[in-house]
């Protein structure tokens, strides 16, 4: 459940999130620290970017701003 959102400083990854009964967002899996973010999310862009080069269908979410 990772997600590809651009937002106004370029694309970023959220980590998968449950709604909760008060309607707020909680994550249910994250990085133990920001080097294993770093590393996780280029993976994740990579890939992203392979595909879209590849298949320019592919459509990122947008974060609503």
């Amino acid at each position: 459940d990772l997600k590809i959102i651009h937002g106004h400083e370029g694309y970023f990854v959220a980590m998968p999130a449950r709604k909760r009964k008060d309607g707020s967002f909680r994550d249910v899996a994250h990085p133990l620290n920001q080097e294993a973010r770093a590393v996780l999310e280029k993976a994740v862009l990579d890939a992203y970017h392979k595909a879209k080069d590849e298949s320019p269908q592919v459509e990122p979410e947008t974060d609503g701003n």
